[in-house]
């Protein structure tokens, strides 16, 4: 039994290339020169269509689309978040899933916890981006004690990348820990914010995306989620933009030309860039822009080499599949 993540209506070229048939341009010629049909008649350019039609390739009916795919996983530190094979570490081989899968969004190989991943592209951006508000938590330690002044300039937002955080929520939990939730998933974020500030991350694990936390997964373990799960995501993803209209008005001003693949908390798209004013006269925000510079600039500990500082003894990648949690529900099965 599976559990279907969209029921929406697509472009015609959308969706036979999601099925595997061919590119999008190429289902464009296809439909131009009279070789598709749709429930039995010649389709126009730009015709939506859904699962519920009949769609007809030279006279053959189109292959069904892959059934939907939703994981969590619970990755563990030494994990590369990528589908790219040659990396010996990437998360794809970590999971060994039998059918084609991504990672939706990021978290560095010294950060651990959940992450969610799918074959459906539509419910990626629809998560990611910072303007549709969906929440992500994190359990941080830090090299030294932190302060309830800690606590309130991490929340209101710190000058990183060329731009200011969007306000989140943050909690002190220990002399060295606290708990912080984004909406945001900008390049190392809480590594960068708390570095901003003069502290180092020497922990960081993400516990909860949405509605989904590591209940019942332990390092290393993935499961699919559960059609009332699905259904929560789904509910709440309704409404949420899959373009970059998303990111507009979402708290962020002018970025630095360039961004690193490697996310902390996401692979969210680069914001666009805003013009500067090179007329500004030198002021507070100057200051923090000299201090950013600084900040940028700097090694992390995890960029090369692969410093061991950041992992805990045992924490090492082992190479081997990730376990699925016994009991959890596949959605890949049909219906009998």
């Amino acid at each position: 039994m599976w559990f279907p993540i969209v029921t929406e209506q697509k472009r015609l070229n959308k969706y036979i290339s999601e099925t595997g048939f061919c590119s999008r341009r190429e289902a464009d010629d296809l439909i131009a020169s009279g070789r598709v049909k749709v429930n039995g008649t010649l389709p126009e350019m730009g015709t939506k269509v859904s699962d519920a039609d009949t769609i007809i390739i030279d006279n053959k009916p189109l292959k069904a689309k892959p059934k939907s795919v939703f994981i969590a996983y619970n990755k563990p530190v030494g994990v590369t978040c990528t589908t790219e094979r040659k990396i010996k570490s990437n998360i794809v081989s970590a999971i060994n899933y039998p059918e084609r899968i991504f990672p939706i969004g990021r978290l560095d190989r010294p950060s651990e916890g959940l992450i969610f991943l799918t074959n459906q592209g539509d419910m990626v951006n629809k998560i990611l981006r910072a303007g549709n508000n969906h929440e992500k938590e994190y359990e941080v330690v830090v090299d030294k004690p932190i302060d309830e002044r800690f606590v309130k300039r991490m929340s209101s937002g710190i000058p990183i990348l060329g731009t200011v955080t969007k306000r989140c929520k943050v909690r002190k939990t220990g002399i060295k820990s606290f708990t912080i939730i984004l909406t945001q998933g900008l390049n190392r974020q809480i590594r960068r914010m708390c570095e901003y500030l003069g502290f180092e991350v020497t922990s960081l694990k993400r516990i909860r995306i949405m509605n989904i936390d590591l209940t019942g997964l332990a390092s290393g373990q993935w499961r699919h989620l559960s059609e009332q799960e699905m259904r929560e995501i789904n509910r709440a993803t309704e409404s949420s933009v899959k373009t970059q209209e998303a990111s507009a008005g979402a708290g962020a001003g002018k970025v630095s030309d360039k961004f690193n693949r490697n996310d902390d908390e996401s692979n969210e798209v680069k914001l666009q860039k805003r013009p500067q004013n090179r007329n500004t006269k030198t002021s507070e925000s100057g200051q923090n822009k000299e201090r950013e510079s600084k900040t940028r600039g700097k090694q992390y500990p995890f960029d090369k080499g692969r410093s061991s500082k950041t992992r805990k003894p045992g924490q090492k990648n082992s190479g081997k599949p990730a376990n699925r949690v016994k009991g959890t529900l596949s959605l890949n099965k049909t219906k009998k």
